[in-house]
């Protein structure tokens, strides 16, 4: 049953100028920064701290011992109003640091919809993940990363500034990710290297069969034929005119700054 209004513990400090949704509660202890936005039934535990320019959807479930909204741990950062964006409907477990962004980037961190981050887990300033990807415990990705919808991190994945994850892709316990990781890839090891498709993710997805198919060709194309990284782009152009699920990872490495895990 929700609560019409916001249900705050009369330990929390939640300051004047925060804007909190109906149904929101805030846990003992707590503590809510002036610029703070808390949408809609968000349930804030015991013991946050959720500071600066930083607005948080609706349906969000928040545990204990999190700090969100902080300023960002960059020595260039000068106090510039920069923020941090969480969608709605995640879940984000104990001992949590989300930055807000920097204004040598896009000057705003951001979480999407529907993700369900484990304990410790640290986004940096002006990371951008996507939506329904899975963060286990101690993932830590450092500034400017950017995840694709559904990627999942094994726990201790660690992840240098910069990279991209891909759509689908998947981590191993304690990969050390240098380089981007490709859409519906498996990755693992210190540093990571591919292992095949995530095929187990995509197909309860609702991927086909066909496109599994595709993917495993693709990823044959990429890691197995022996082309060089230009030639493997002209092969999946080719395959990308028949499967949609091709052009993603195409456009994925079109777009690669980093160059990718191989």
């Amino acid at each position: 049953m929700h609560h019409p209004n916001p249900v705050i513990h009369t330990t929390a400090i939640v300051h004047p100028g925060a804007k909190l949704a109906p149904g929101v509660s805030v846990g003992a202890y707590s503590i809510i920064g002036a610029e703070v936005e808390l949408g809609a039934n968000t349930q804030v535990g015991p013991h946050v701290v959720i500071d600066g320019r930083t607005r948080i959807g609706a349906d969000n479930r928040i545990f204990p011992f999190c700090s969100l909204g902080a300023a960002p741990q960059d020595k260039k950062y000068a106090g510039e109003p920069t923020r941090l964006e969480i969608g709605d409907r995640n879940t984000i477990r104990e001992f949590c640091t989300f930055n807000c962004g920097t204004a040598q980037d896009a000057a705003v961190t951001r979480l999407g919809d529907d993700n369900w981050i484990m304990a410790y887990v640290h986004l940096a300033h002006d990371c951008q993940v996507g939506d329904h990807t899975i963060f286990a415990n101690n993932a830590q990705l450092a500034g400017h990363v950017h995840v694709g919808d559904f990627a999942v991190l094994g726990g201790f994945t660690v992840v240098h500034q910069f990279v991209a994850i891909g759509a689908h892709s998947i981590t191993a316990m304690g990969t050390i990710l240098l380089q981007d990781l490709p859409p519906y890839v498996t990755a693992a090891g210190n540093t990571a290297k591919p292992y095949g498709i995530n095929s187990e993710g995509i197909k309860r997805r609702g991927f086909s069969p066909e496109a599994v198919a595709a993917i495993k060709a693709a990823y044959k194309t990429l890691y197995k034929s022996g082309l060089t990284l230009d030639g493997a782009k002209e092969a999946l152009a080719v395959q990308a005119q028949t499967h949609a699920e091709v052009g993603l990872f195409l456009e994925f490495l079109l777009d690669s700054r980093r160059g990718i895990v191989r």
